[in-house]
């Protein structure tokens, strides 16, 4: 075989120093030598044993037996099938030829046996069909070792398996018909059948085709649900597979199936409601497998979301919705993962759907009397909380209620109240009885009194998404009035300018153990800065009500030139100014947006200003920022890692950095990256626009406009004329200088310094290029204009030229054929006196024929001479006039005309000369 030829050049070249190695070598060989020329059978299969136990513990023996050990392997499996024996013993050692030896230790260079005798089993199509037809063998270990040897394939050399399953008639076939065999060939069948369906849509179809819903849930069923073992995890996970990014199997499931079965598994049964860590992976899987229907094909076109809608109303009839509520809400006793993975999928249930939205709306959790509505649960688990991912999750319920919901917006926000003085401060264990509104209150102000303002923070994201989008909403939150903390440090307060204070108070933010907070204060501002930004965009009260406030200005031109501020919180505060630029509409002075810009300007300058833009935008959290991408499958090898979910999120956010914060993900994320950028641009194009229209104030008069005594009115109305244009050069020059500096910024951002802004030279140098610039344009427009009038009248001329000329031959056919007439009239008269010579016939007289014939040709010669010659002076007025155009356009018109007529001139005199 040539696979084995080069396989041994691999061996040699990696182990044939080692001595060990061939130690082992020899002794794989002489083993080998005894299975395929023994005699005895007794003696064989005692070789095929010491073969199998050899090669299960030494690398060494793996190569060795990869080089040298297949051929004998498979030519046992092919001609012995008799000696079940000796099958399944080869089966074994090609089992433990693939299987990397646990014990051994491995350098970083070193070559994985294991792999190598992978490759080379699973490029022979003839081995693959030999071992798929071992399935149909009646011996229980002949078809153990058999799918064991496949899955160490797979495992090992996926695609080449995979591509030779394809190839073989009823290869797929033969796999399902083992999910029909007992329990541990089942078992083995179903682990094999996993790991083919991960990426082969095409072996995908051909199990759905065999039937694989129906025996997957029929194994679920008989396992328990998700109170069974592994094998149910492993039957969710080919489930899975078979769904994911796949609308027609999906659609074929929903159909045939339903959803019964599926969400029977949801179901906890007993009354302790135990997790242990396997039930934890099985409800887990469950709901991939629900969010998987409720995601649909993300790779298909987004506007087909047919199939995705018709499941999502589908399993809301199927009381869904209710299960998901107890895992994700009612059962607080879950694991995190269970819990949160249910509240993501509440929150792709509802998205975009208006049915399910009113049905979330309308839920109510827990037993009489104490009932209170789902959503009012879902945010008293956001201000709860510890877990930060359950936090996450929860407030996802929200976003994805609110997205394209108005009329949810204005219902939650009809409900916020303000409680009396003595509930402010009341502990979070006694907003039970609150409605929705007057809970979220409730959290944004809990927090102030020990300065930790996580509580506060979460709050201002559910109001983020009651207020995005929706003008109504942010007009009613306007409205509302806050208590002071205590009488004595005044009256009501907006809730907005309370948002603001909470905002400087982030940045000095203390734990409840007194020390400085760190993680928690990465995010807090952002979130709080977030909500502003929502808040104040295309709304001109809440501007209004922002500005209201003269310090509110002065801190965020502060917190953009702060040092320890982070990147992202100085690009939100500098489009949060933006907002106060592009939607004013105040005429104050001192608040409007010329004064608002001149501000800047003037504290931070432009250029500082607009750089905060292009550092957000350059930084990681906007440069990754993508939509939400569907989790990765859960697998057997990542499942091991379920009973630390709880914490390891917890210690990974702990450990990160600033910018790698999960939370500030959250913030950050694609919808919100999008709506920063387009603000940016606008921010730009206003405050370049109000710099170069300024505001108009009223202008004091100088005294001297005046008119003086003695002065007459004319010389008066010259004087102001003089005046006014002069102070109009001077206005459009600063218009214009305003307008470049603008622009400049407006484009360049950070990357000019600051320093330019103070140096007003640089700006009439930059107006005189631009002046230059222009002048230049223009006078390439101008030459193009010239030369295309110059290639018009050098068309027209050529034109004029074609017509004399042939005017000139149509003159010269005239004078041909007066000469021909005088030749005619020459031979007539040398007739006329041949026949006088004879005298005896009757002579007409000549003379008056010869005349009379003269003056008829000399008529007609006239008549279209008169003609010719009104033509050509007419062509003559047009060359005179186009000659006087080439001169002015500096064409030579002597050379231009050089040659025209001269070779009628030769041809006429050629013909005088023969007439001679």
């Amino acid at each position: 075989m040539d696979l084995v030829s080069k396989y041994q050049g691999v061996v040699g070249r990696v182990f044939g120093n080692d001595s060990s190695s061939s130690n082992d070598d020899s002794y794989v060989e002489r083993l080998l030598d005894r299975i395929s020329n023994g005699v005895l059978a007794e003696d064989r299969r005692n070789a095929m044993s010491e073969l199998q136990s050899v090669v299960a513990e030494s690398r060494a023996a793996q190569l060795a037996f990869g080089a040298m050990g297949f051929p004998v392997m498979l030519s046992v499996l092919k001609e012995e099938r008799d000696d079940v024996e000796m099958v399944r013993g080869a089966l074994e050692t090609l089992v433990s030829a693939l299987s990397p030896v646990e014990h051994a230790r491995v350098s970083k260079n070193e070559v994985e046996p294991a792999l190598l005798n992978s490759d080379l089993l699973s490029r022979e199509v003839e081995s693959i069909s030999l071992l798929l037809s071992l399935l149909s063998e009646e011996d229980f270990y002949v078809r153990y070792y058999t799918l064991q040897l496949l899955t160490a394939l797979l495992t090992n050399s996926p695609n080449s398996l995979q591509e030779a399953i394809l190839t073989i008639p009823r290869g797929v076939a033969r796999l399902m018909d083992m999910l029909m065999d007992r329990e541990v060939i089942r078992n083995e069948a179903l682990l094999l059948l996993t790991y083919l369906t991960r990426e082969a849509q095409e072996i995908q179809k051909i199990v759905v085709f065999e039937g694989a819903f129906e025996k997957i849930f029929s194994i679920i069923k008989e396992e328990g649900g998700s109170e069974g073992g592994v094998v149910v995890q492993d039957c969710l996970e080919l489930l899975n597979n078979l769904l994911r990014n796949n609308a027609s199997n999906q659609v074929l499931l929903r159909e045939t199936m339903g959803f019964d079965s599926l969400i029977s598994i949801l179901k906890l049964r007993g009354s302790t409601y135990k997790f242990t860590q396997q039930k934890t992976i099985n409800l887990v899987s469950v709901l991939d497998t629900i969010n998987l229907f409720l995601l649909g094909n993300q790779e298909a076109d987004p506007g087909k979301d047919t199939d995705r809608m018709a499941n999502k109303t589908v399993l809301v009839q199927k009381k869904v919705l209710d299960h998901l509520l107890m895992l994700g809400v009612e059962s607080q006793w879950a694991p995190v993962a269970v819990r949160c993975m249910a509240l993501r999928c509440i929150g792709d249930l509802v998205i975009n759907h208006p049915k399910n939205r009113d049905a979330l709306a309308s839920k109510v959790l827990g037993e009489e009397p104490q009932v209170e509505p789902a959503l009012n649960s879902i945010l008293r688990i956001i201000l709860r909380t510890s877990s930060m991912q359950e936090f996450m999750a929860a407030d996802s319920v929200f976003k994805s209620f609110c997205e394209k919901n108005p009329d949810g917006q204005t219902m939650l926000a009809s409900t916020l109240i303000p409680q009396p003085h003595s509930m402010i401060h009341a502990p979070l264990e006694e907003d039970v009885n609150m409605s929705f509104g007057s809970m979220l209150l409730h959290g944004l102000t809990l927090s102030e009194g020990d300065g930790d303002l996580e509580t506060c923070c979460r709050a201002a994201s559910v109001l983020s998404h009651i207020l995005k989008d929706n003008v109504h909403c942010k007009e009613r939150v306007l409205q509302i009035d806050l208590e002071a903390p205590t009488p004595s440090l005044g009256g009501p307060e907006p809730l907005m300018h309370r948002l603001v204070k909470y905002l400087a108070l982030a940045s000095s933010m203390k734990s409840k153990d007194g020390k400085a907070s760190t993680s928690g204060s990465i995010y807090v501002q952002p979130i709080l800065l977030k909500l502003l930004v929502i808040w104040l965009s295309d709304c001109q009260r809440a501007v209004q009500c922002f500005l209201d406030s003269r310090p509110h200005l002065t801190y965020l031109l502060e917190l953009i030139s702060n040092p320890t501020a982070t990147i992202c919180v100085k690009g939100l505060a500098a489009a949060l100014i933006g907002e106060c630029v592009i939607y004013n509409k105040i005429t104050e002075s001192g608040r409007d947006a010329f004064s608002i810009v001149d501000t800047i300007s003037q504290k931070n300058g432009l250029t500082s200003f607009f750089l905060k833009f292009d550092e957000m935008q350059k930084s990681l959290l906007f440069t990754s920022a993508k939509p939400a991408l569907p989790r990765k499958p859960l697998t057997r090898s990542t499942a091991a890692s379920m009973s630390d979910f709880e914490d390891v999120d917890e210690r990974e956010a702990t450990d990160q950095k600033n910018e790698n914060h999960p939370m500030l993900g959250m913030v950050l994320d694609s919808q919100f990256v999008f709506f920063v950028k387009e603000l940016e641009a606008k921010i730009r194009e206003q405050i370049v626009e109000i710099y170069s229209h300024p505001k108009s104030q009223v202008a004091v008069i100088p005294a001297e406009l005046e008119q003086s005594s003695g002065e007459s009115d004319g010389d008066y109305i010259q004087r102001l004329k003089r005046f006014m244009e002069k102070q109009c050069l001077e206005i459009q020059d600063l218009l214009s200088r305003n307008s470049i500096l603008a622009e400049d910024l407006a484009k360049t951002g950070g990357n000019v310094s600051s320093q330019i802004e103070h140096k007003t030279s640089g700006g009439v140098e930059r107006l005189q290029i631009d002046t230059l610039r222009r002048e230049l344009q223009e006078s390439f427009q101008r030459l193009e204009t010239l030369k295309a009038e110059k290639a018009r009248i050098e068309a027209e001329s050529s034109k004029h030229r074609n017509l004399a000329s042939k005017m000139e031959s149509d003159l010269k056919s005239l004078s041909d054929a007066y000469n021909s007439l005088e030749q005619a009239n020459f031979q007539l008269e040398r007739e006329v006196k041949a026949l006088k010579s004879g005298g005896a016939v009757p002579v007409p007289d000549v003379e008056a024929i010869k005349a009379e014939a003269r003056d008829e040709a000399q008529k007609e010669s006239e008549a279209e001479l008169n003609d010719l010659l009104v033509c050509l002076g007419q062509e003559q007025s047009k060359v005179e006039k186009l000659s006087a155009r080439l001169l002015e356009l500096g064409e030579n018109v002597d050379k231009l005309l050089e040659g025209i007529g001269d070779d009628m001139g030769l041809q006429d005199d050629d013909e005088e000369d023969e007439e001679d």
